[in-house]
């Protein structure tokens, strides 16, 4: 197959795209326009390793790999791709006519030799269940052998799944102590995620959904946004320890969607009905479905309608026998969700609590199945002062009759649907008066301006992640950040 990719007009604030045609054998890439074209070395000619390879040499880039399996080493010399991946082996083939591939056992010449070195090592999973980081280790030791007697600046990429911190508190230990260099000053350190995917490495590489950059430094990150300027030229900075958890969040994510497309299948097979004629539909819906959307860490769901259909199917599922451990999961992890909640208010050691935001949603007056009033309805159990504003409920009928449905349908929360419409105060500046405690769960300029006028000593715990960036103040304390 051939792969014509080319980058598509865009404006300077979009990200690049390409465009991708059907043969890997021809990818046409467009070389960076740099006076230096930074000299790379990749420890582990694994599956990464070595599609970076042959991928970095298409661009360009005089690559040196290093393993210490001889076998992948004399194959890539040979110019056989040691992994079965559609256009690898003439890829490689080419970087080695063009003298800008060779693979060796020897560390230390490979890296003294090169400008960046990429770290693709093997993290499997431990005995204990968790991440074995003894390869990681290991390189990082043989990084700092090399580069002690290096005198040029040396940036080291990790390209592993591996554990949020293990960046810089393994790596960056292990590189200091064998080379006796301090971070910053002789070597600077990038967390770059893979998103490769086995059958489609070499496209994916050339087209990648996202290039992911956390960098110690502004040196070592343009180093390497350099080097990915041809195949994307917008990557998303962002801190090392968020680019390591980037890399588990989506597989795992990648994972759920297996899973909840496989007990949908479950479910649809034993109700007779075509798995594949629902979920066509179902993905069709990118506006809720497959979109942003939901995504964001924040407070429980609620509602008439997601609490009460997620029920149904666990109901269903038990009815008929059908194993559905990830759908039953979710109950569960939302209550945990409005445990988490009551759990730090009781650490403040607050008993004055104003809520901002009552209904399950902003811009609703409907209050059933929400979270905020199970919160509520704990906390008046336990003689908190309580009180609540929302801009939501100014129709006292309309509560009056939600309150006596949910006093039937909750009734662990009939305490409080009792006294609700007394603990509504219309007016928000009694509440910053009174309250030593906000606990935030509607996001609207009203309350943003409300949290910026309080008392010096009130604390606040956000639900909604009120404004963009979180202050970072004393007493101020998002759910999730």
């Amino acid at each position: 197959m051939n792969i014509h990719i080319q980058a598509r007009t865009e404006t300077p604030h979009c990200r690049r795209d390409f465009g991708i045609s059907r043969r890997l054998d021809e990818i046409h890439i467009r070389p960076v326009q740099s006076p230096h074209k930074s000299s790379v070395s990749i420890i582990g000619l694994g599956y990464v390793g070595c599609v970076s390879m042959a991928c970095l040499s298409k661009l360009g880039h005089k690559v040196q790999g290093i393993d210490l399996d001889t076998r992948k080493v004399d194959a890539i010399n040979n110019g056989d791709a040691p992994i079965v991946e559609a256009g690898l082996k003439d890829m490689l083939r080419r970087g080695l006519g063009n003298g800008l591939i060779s693979a060796s056992k020897d560390f230390q010449t490979a890296i003294a030799q090169t400008d960046i070195t990429f770290v693709s090592v093997g993290t499997p999973t431990s005995k204990s269940g968790g991440c074995d980081i003894s390869y990681i280790q290991a390189a990082a030791r043989s990084i700092g052998e090399a580069i002690r007697v290096k005198s040029d600046y040396h940036v080291v990429v990790l390209r592993c799944s591996v554990p949020p911190g293990t960046t810089m508190d393994v790596m960056v230990p292990e590189i200091e102590k064998s080379s006796g260099k301090r971070l910053g000053d002789g070597f600077g350190i990038c967390f770059n995620p893979e998103f490769l995917r086995e059958g489609t490495a070499v496209a994916d590489f050339f087209s990648p959904p996202k290039t992911v950059i956390g960098a110690s430094d502004q040196r070592s990150a343009d180093l390497l946004a350099d080097i990915y300027r041809t195949v994307d030229a917008h990557p998303l900075h962002i801190s090392i320890g968020a680019a390591e958890m980037v890399k588990y969040v989506d597989n795992v994510w990648h994972a759920t969607k297996v899973t909840f497309a496989n007990e949908t299948g479950r479910f649809c097979k034993e109700l007779g009905i075509d798995s594949h004629e629902v979920m066509n539909v179902f993905i069709q819906d990118k506006k809720l479905n497959l979109s942003p959307y939901y995504l964001k860490p924040g407070f429980a769901f609620g509602g008439s309608c997601l609490p009460k259909e997620v029920r149904a199917m666990e109901h269903m599922a038990m009815k008929m026998g059908i194993k559905t451990p990830l759908m039953k999961s979710l109950t569960p992890s939302n209550l945990a969700q409005i445990e988490s909640v009551l759990d730090m208010i009781e650490k403040t050691d607050r008993k004055r609590i104003g809520f901002l935001g009552v209904t399950f949603k902003p811009d609703t007056d409907d209050l059933r199945e929400s979270p905020t009033l199970a919160v509520m309805a704990r906390l008046h159990d336990a003689n908190y002062t309580i009180m609540a504003h929302d801009v939501n409920l100014n129709n006292a009928a309309n509560m009056e009759s939600q309150l006596r449905y949910i006093g039937r349908t909750q009734p662990e929360l009939s305490g409080i649907t009792k006294c609700l419409p007394q603990l509504i105060i219309p007016n928000i500046a009694t509440i910053l008066g009174q309250c030593d405690l906000l606990v935030v769960s509607h996001k609207n300029d009203v309350y943003q301006q409300a949290v910026k006028c309080r008392r010096d000593l009130t604390k606040v715990i956000d639900l909604v992640r009120l404004y963009d960036e979180h202050p970072n103040e004393r007493g101020y304390e998002g759910i999730s950040w």
